[in-house]
């Protein structure tokens, strides 16, 4: 059974940065993209960055230029990499992988205060 697990969660102060991880447990077939989700308090869940196996990359329009995605694909491992973070930014992460199926991690929360 496949399990995604998130790191890097917390509290920072807005400008801050913090890194969020995501590393997978479980056989895996061929990853073909890798994604991360988040949902704020009251509101729906969206991707802000997705990479896929050959390396191309999509963010929201709202995170384009601070946040970067990147993988360790012998690991099955998905970083976040997230600059100059603003309140708008607090939300529970969640990371997403897909092979045949997509799978999902529990979510590491971020809080960005003003």
């Amino acid at each position: 059974q496949v399990q995604l697990e998130e790191f890097g969660g917390g509290l920072v102060q807005s400008g801050g940065s913090l890194r969020l991880s995501c590393a997978a447990s479980g056989r895996l077939f061929t990853i073909t993209s890798m994604s991360w989700y988040r949902q704020a308090p009251g509101g729906q869940r969206e991707r802000v960055a997705f990479l896929t196996i050959g390396g191309t990359t999509d963010y929201a329009d709202s995170v384009k230029g601070r946040f970067t995605i990147s993988r360790d694909n012998t690991k099955s491992t998905v970083w976040l990499q997230m600059n100059s973070l603003k309140p708008e930014d607090t939300a529970v992460y969640y990371c997403q992988m897909r092979d045949h199926n997509d799978y999902w991690g529990h979510g590491t929360r971020v809080t960005v205060s003003p």
